[in-house]
């Protein structure tokens, strides 16, 4: 059985996968041990999955699949794992952000016993602050909803054992969220820090409003929190309006005329404005189940190498 399989996501990496393959075979060349590596191209629109073809004819090592459109980096994860072959599986980036030769060391923790080996980024040379604060922000707000701790700097580089993957692969979720799927599902863990390279080409691929977007579908998976916000908001405002008609009441018996359409308008516009967020909290549930219902696939594969057919 292969020791170890290296999955990686591929979007518009054409540059940066020669020089992927030729670090990792490196590092493996040191290591002395059967593996394999998946690139799972996820709609690229560059010649990504060309070169890939020509890597699995060059090498025995890699193994290519290619998405029919773009299915996001999770799911693109989520296609390695389920074609990995290795008793470990290693996911990675295609930039080379993630140092291929930290390998050597996620492998020897797993060999000491751990189940998973976490890589944790303590710099980044090119991560904005602005990214970097909104990292922070989202992961205190995913632990205190969620109740599954999230630390800053976790990522997606990380070393899992064949039965973690298994069990992985059990569930359903019609939206991944690995960071947070890790830290739910237990088992023996080590954490690895690293300092983060630039990207030896090409620009990242995510945009303010797809972090927006994707920490939004991390938080719905895994909690219902919000939803139970809206009893305490409901109970707030209700709580604003009785005050409001005590004052009425109040200056009604004064006999004192109550101008009331500024205040009246203002209230009216503020509870209808938590009213509306409210149905879009709702509205974000029923849509996930309405996505769970249709029960389609994650993603579909278009073609794959032929040492993978």
């Amino acid at each position: 059985m292969i020791e170890i399989s290296v999955v990686v996501p591929v979007f518009n990496e054409e540059e940066n996968l020669v020089p992927l393959f030729t670090a990792i075979e490196k590092v493996m060349q040191t290591l002395s041990v059967s593996w394999e590596l998946i690139l799972i191209d996820d709609g690229s629109t560059d010649n990504s999955w060309k070169n890939i073809v020509e890597l699995s004819k060059l090498h025995t090592e890699v193994r290519g699949i290619s998405f029919s459109r773009n299915f996001g980096h999770n799911n693109a994860m989520h296609a390695g794992m389920t074609h990995s072959k290795g008793k470990s599986v290693i996911t990675m980036d295609a930039d080379l952000q993630h140092p291929p030769e930290l390998i050597k060391e996620l492998f020897q923790k797993w060999q000491d016993g751990y189940k998973i080996v976490q890589t944790k980024r303590i710099d980044s040379e090119d991560f904005s602050f602005i990214k970097r604060l909104f990292s922070k922000l989202f992961n205190k707000i995913f632990s205190l909803l969620s109740g599954i701790p999230m630390e800053s700097g976790i990522s997606d580089f990380r070393l899992l054992d064949r039965v973690v993957v298994a069990e992985i692969l059990k569930m359903n979720d019609h939206e991944l969220f690995f960071r947070g799927i890790i830290q739910w599902i237990g088992f023996d863990n080590v954490q690895i820090e690293f300092k983060a390279h630039n990207r030896l080409h090409g620009e990242t691929k995510w945009s303010f409003r797809k972090l927006v977007r994707y920490s939004s579908n991390a938080l719905v998976s895994f909690s219902i929190i919000p939803l139970k916000l809206g009893i305490w908001v409901g109970l707030f405002t209700s709580f604003l309006a009785f005050i409001e008609i005590l004052y009425i009441f109040v200056r009604y018996f004064q006999g004192e005329t109550i101008p009331g359409w500024a205040s009246t308008l203002t209230i009216i516009s503020f509870m209808f404005g938590i009213l509306f967020i409210l149905l879009g909290i709702i509205g974000s549930y029923l849509g996930r189940i309405y996505e769970t219902l249709k029960n389609r696939p994650k993603y579909i594969i278009g073609s794959q190498t032929e040492s993978d057919s």
